[in-house]
């Protein structure tokens, strides 16, 4: 079979969250459209970036001039990680995107597997490309750095009550109707929280959630945008997200009971 054979008539727009990222963005672009290709008859990529000061913009608004496929959000301020993600959605939703993809643009996810996590979306509303799934693999990484993150995924597992491996991980790919139904508005969460909230949103809302293996690496150049203020609101804020389903779960149960 030719890999056009197993092109499919999909509008896929993969959403890049830039901040600093002028040196991975050029290479990055170059390297997922055409793995995107390989699936997609309609593949797109979406940098939302957000105030960059090493011109990240400019690269982005360049290659936007010369492949009408290439398209840029610019944040006239530092907004976070969750907001250049939901501006992302909403333009790739109103331009009738079939699946949204989330992916770092600093080549920790491996463009390669784009392909697999857009596959999997056939059988699935929400495919999480993870890092702790059997076959997933994490390279270059601390001894610190693992148990910090491993902590995190089953603290947030722990309270959440969920049967996810890896909540925090921002490899993803969306159908349209997951984003359309989960109310982006409402979103809370900025940080690194924010993909957390994204899953266990759509777990509580019924769709079909599930993980693919990847191997995750460190990034090569640039600088990492976790800080201590993004760990500390993923740790107050997963309690929230809990705290507000079983709010909301016990004013259903009480207008029920009173409808009865």
């Amino acid at each position: 079979m030719s890999a056009d054979d197993r092109r499919r008539p999909l509008s896929v727009w993969l959403v890049l969250p830039t901040y600093n990222e002028a040196e991975n963005l050029d290479r990055i672009v170059a390297q997922a459209l055409p793995a995107l290709e390989e699936i997609a008859e309609r593949p797109h990529v979406l940098v939302v970036d957000d105030d960059s000061p090493d011109g990240t913009g400019r690269v982005a608004a360049r290659l936007s001039e010369r492949d009408p496929r290439i398209q840029v959000l610019h944040h006239g301020v530092k907004r976070g990680l969750g907001r250049a993600y939901v501006a992302g959605f909403e333009h790739a939703l109103a331009r009738g995107a079939d699946r949204v993809i989330e992916m770092d643009a600093d080549f920790s996810h491996e463009v390669a597997d784009l392909p697999r996590l857009v596959a999997a979306a056939d059988d699935l509303d929400l495919v999480l490309g993870s890092r702790y799934a059997p076959g997933g693999r994490i390279l270059d990484w601390s001894a610190l750095r693992r148990g910090v993150s491993r902590a995190g995924c089953w603290y947030a597992r722990a309270v959440l009550q969920l049967d996810v491996r890896d909540l925090t991980g921002g490899f993803k790919c969306f159908r349209r109707e997951v984003l359309e139904a989960l109310d982006l508005g409402d979103v809370r969460a900025n940080g690194y929280v924010f993909q957390i909230e994204l899953s266990y949103r759509a777990l509580r809302a019924g769709f079909r959630v599930g993980e693919i293996p990847i191997a995750f690496r460190d990034r090569q150049l640039g600088a990492s945008k976790m800080t201590p203020a993004v760990a500390l609101e993923a740790a107050w804020r997963v309690p929230l997200l809990r705290l507000r389903r079983d709010a909301l779960a016990q004013r259903e149960q009480t207008a029920n009971s009173r409808s009865a």
